[in-house]
């Protein structure tokens, strides 16, 4: 029943075409541009997810973003774009298994063998580095996020948007079990990073004690933004969003300056080296 609620993956919106030339996949409707890379993944799984890579010149961090239950990429692009712009980031996102033109089907399981995917691409692609990266977990992305902020004791930061304490206590909010699905309640206690936390005060489907209580539990607090009126799917759309987002990368740019990574310090090897990396484009549906 958690399952059911956590992963409901929306008809795909856009396709993919394989250019025979380049071996290149096209994607229609979007003005190509060479600051994006498109990957396709082999994931532990087995599954092959697809993971877009959109670079700033001047980027100041890469923000691995792990997208709700009822979007996929086709319909993150202009968010991409806008994120990319106001805050000076990369940003690196994927569909989950059954997402998009991902094969495989959505599973708790599924996500965290697609994430580290994804981190492995970014470490072995772009040799992003713990401290360059911040990860971002909207609604049900956050559980694939507190999985691999769990494990990487030297991230740069953490955001959780709308985030769920788990699938079971979406269904029944008083309950005090530990059983079923995401378990964010858990795993956030093994997060060292910063963590920002932002809801909206009128959730309707996660309601706002999830991200409190998460805050409380989270060792290295940031200031939360507990959005007023905001919904559960329309947060980027208060201007407050933007202007905390953009205070959080400041001050995790500031942390970086006085705390650089040392020199013999070296990063930790990938979580699982992938199978198979193909570079696509997107070929709107």
């Amino acid at each position: 029943m958690a399952a059911k609620l956590a992963f409901f993956p929306p008809p795909p919106t856009y396709d993919v075409s394989k250019d025979e030339e380049t071996g290149k996949l096209m994607f229609k409707g979007i003005t190509p541009e060479k600051s994006m890379d498109v990957h396709q993944l082999t994931t532990k799984s087995g599954n092959k997810v697809i993971a877009t890579f959109w670079k700033h010149p001047f980027a100041r961090f890469t923000l691995l973003y792990s997208h709700g239950n009822a979007a996929d990429l086709g319909q993150m692009v202009d968010l991409f774009i806008e994120l990319r712009a106001h805050l000076r980031i990369n940003i690196m996102s994927y569909d989950y298994s059954g997402y998009g033109v991902s094969t495989g089907r959505p599973t708790e399981l599924n996500t965290f063998h697609d994430i580290e995917a994804v981190y492995n691409c970014l470490r072995s692609e772009y040799e992003i580095k713990q401290e360059e990266l911040i990860l971002y977990g909207q609604s049900v992305g956050s559980g694939p996020s507190l999985h691999l902020a769990s494990r990487l004791k030297r991230l740069r930061g953490i955001v959780l948007h709308s985030a769920i304490l788990s699938g079971l206590r979406v269904l029944y909010p008083a309950s005090l079990s530990n059983s079923g699905n995401l378990q964010n309640i858990d795993k956030i206690r093994h997060v060292t990073c910063p963590v920002l936390v932002i809801h909206g005060a009128k959730d309707d489907i996660v309601n706002i004690s999830h991200g409190k209580r998460l805050y409380e539990l989270a060792k290295d607090k940031y200031d939360p933004l507990w959005v007023k009126g905001g919904g559960h799917c329309n947060l980027e759309t208060y201007p407050e969003y933007i202007k905390h987002m953009r205070k959080f990368m400041n001050a995790m740019e500031k942390l970086a300056l006085n705390n650089p990574p040392s020199k013999e310090q070296n990063d930790e090897p990938s979580i699982k080296e992938t199978k198979q990396n193909w570079y696509l484009r997107f070929k709107k549906r």
